[in-house]
């Protein structure tokens, strides 16, 4: 999987497709740290329409990712996520943690 970037306004989309685990993490820590360091963009969108699997390193890459996005005082949002992608998160209780649309 190979996470591409939309930037519209002052939002940045990281589109991720096909299984996001562990494999993903060195290009999805890249693509998500241009995003951050980019004074321009206020939130961070993580587009999960074309997931169709994850797994708990996933997990722990979005938790480090909120963390650093807090951290640079912008706003993160889990997009689009297809019905088993929201029973993950349902039962891991990230909808306490994320905002989820």
């Amino acid at each position: 999987m190979t996470p591409t970037v939309q930037v519209e306004g002052d939002a940045g989309r990281v589109i991720l497709s096909g299984q996001f685990d562990f494999s993903a993490h060195r290009e999805f820590r890249q693509v998500c740290e241009s995003l951050i360091g980019n004074s321009a963009i206020k939130e961070v969108l993580v587009d999960f329409q074309n997931v169709n699997y994850l797994d708990s390193s996933a997990l722990g890459m979005l938790l480090l990712l909120k963390e650093k996005i807090g951290a640079a005082n912008k706003t993160l949002a889990l997009v689009n996520c297809r019905d088993t992608v929201k029973q993950v998160l349902e039962i891991a209780c990230f909808g306490k943690i994320f905002t989820i649309r």
